[in-house]
């Protein structure tokens, strides 16, 4: 079967993939396919503002969290017109082998594209040409774009790609106008996301006049997608649990694949928000708070006084609930804003989430339960990823996290048998099991 799909990746982070990828998939946009892109590894931020600023479907493909087989079914089941992958740091990096895009590009025999930032090179563009090309074989590298390639060294690149026997995709010139900040605060303000569309559109129109569009859409059409066996989904709902899903400005990093298993599981998603609601849903039979910014809204979650109670006496009432990170936070008794302001919180978690100004937790880990908890049995062992600049005084002891980069193990969660709460981030497809157990618990669940 054939899918057109190719990858983005890049030499190293900072190189300019992402601009490239959004430039791209503003491009066939505005070609009228219908797109989809794929984030490589555990981030929130890129689909997310491929999503909302874009309007692709966006999703995460990650080697840690799933096999090849998993990977393709992903692959297949979320793939559009055209596919578009963006790879994670450098192409070759990662855990070990399995995280890294060039992993992923072999798991999916998906075409790459190397994006080359070229400033202050000449000749040495070559060097790096080559030696990505011999490091490791097969690497599925199909051809090279140029970024912030002066015109003049053109002929040079693509005299480079044909000694190299890969495809010149073009260059990709200096565009400080263009140049897509820090999407962490990017994505707050409708006016915010309308700026950043018109940046994108201005992106799109460089990657038309200056990339070969026509020649990436041809390499991508020859892509067979791997055969592959679908991952076994272990149990299906019959009476339709009602999940109430936290979904606004201040919580918004969800793996949609999470949320489409629990509906291939029976489940109904309910949409609400912390920050604007003024009440909790009735009927629903389990909660997720998922991560996001809630330091940057806590006097609006503060104030909003009935949520924060309904949700607190929810909990209290053995509510099967999971939250990750900044819904974590917001469970705690009180919040550090960025400014040092301290507003309450939820109050479920006996603690005080705080600003560190440094990144706290970083990477890939296990979590193995020391007890019998909401998602799994003592002993079982769930992969999961962290990434957060705030910390709490209360981050719980219900696993033990081993990082799968150096070994280094320490406690994290609070767990028990309607509750997990901490910093880690799940994705269920690593182990639908633990899926199951969450949906068996909200089955169980009696409304109030």
């Amino acid at each position: 079967m054939i899918m057109t799909r190719f990858m983005i990746a890049g030499t190293h982070s900072g190189c300019g993939k992402t601009t490239v990828t959004c430039a791209i998939l503003q491009a066939l946009k505005n070609r009228g396919l219908d797109v989809a892109s794929f984030k490589c590894g555990p981030d929130y931020i890129d689909p997310m503002f491929h999503s909302r600023v874009i309007g692709t479907a966006a999703y995460n493909l990650d080697g840690f969290f799933c096999g090849k087989d998993t990977l393709n079914f992903l692959l297949y089941q979320n793939g559009r017109d055209v596919s578009v992958m963006e790879g994670v740091m450098g192409f070759f990096d990662g855990v070990g082998q399995t995280a890294s895009s060039h992993q992923l590009a072999l798991d999916t025999e998906t075409p790459v594209v190397l994006v080359i930032d070229c400033k202050g090179m000449s000749a040495s563009i070559g060097a790096v040409m080559k030696g990505f090309l011999t490091y490791r074989t097969p690497h599925n590298i199909a051809g090279v774009i140029f970024n912030r390639l002066p015109e003049s060294l053109v002929d040079m690149a693509k005299a480079f790609c044909t000694e190299m026997q890969v495809t010149y995709f073009g260059r990709f010139p200096t565009a400080k106008e263009c140049t897509v900040e820090s999407r962490h605060l990017g994505l707050v303000t409708a006016d915010e996301i309308q700026g950043l569309k018109e940046t994108i559109q201005r992106l799109a129109a460089l990657a038309e006049e200056h990339l070969l569009i026509d020649e990436l859409l041809q390499t991508g059409k020859c892509a067979e997608i791997s055969t592959f066996t679908p991952p076994v989904i272990p149990y299906r709902s019959t009476i339709c649990p009602k999940i109430a899903v936290a979904r606004d400005k201040a919580f918004c990093f969800y793996y949609e694949d999470n949320l489409n298993l629990l509906r291939e599981m029976g489940c109904e998603i309910l949409p609400f928000s912390p920050l604007t609601d003024r009440a909790f849903p009735d009927g629903v039979s389990g909660l997720l708070l998922g991560g996001g910014y809630p330091e940057l809204y806590a006097k609006e979650l503060a104030a909003n006084e009935s949520m924060r109670s309904d949700i607190r006496a929810a909990i209290a009432a053995c509510l099967p609930t999971i939250a990750e990170c900044g819904g974590f936070l917001y469970l705690h008794q009180t919040l550090e804003t960025p400014d040092g302001e301290i507003y309450p919180m939820v109050g479920a978690i006996d603690g005080h989430g705080f600003c560190t100004e440094k990144l706290r937790r970083f990477g890939y880990v296990y979590l193995t339960a020391e007890d019998d908890n909401l998602l799994c049995e003592r002993g079982e062992i769930i992969p999961a990823h962290e990434f957060h600049y705030w910390d709490s005084d209360s981050c719980g002891d219900g696993f033990t996290a081993r990082k799968a980069s150096n070994g280094l193990t320490y406690p994290c969660v609070h767990a028990r048998e309607s509750l997990y709460a901490g910093f880690p981030h799940l994705y269920f497809y690593a182990n639908p099991k633990i899926a199951e157990h969450f949906v068996r618990k909200c089955e169980a669940y009696t409304p109030i």
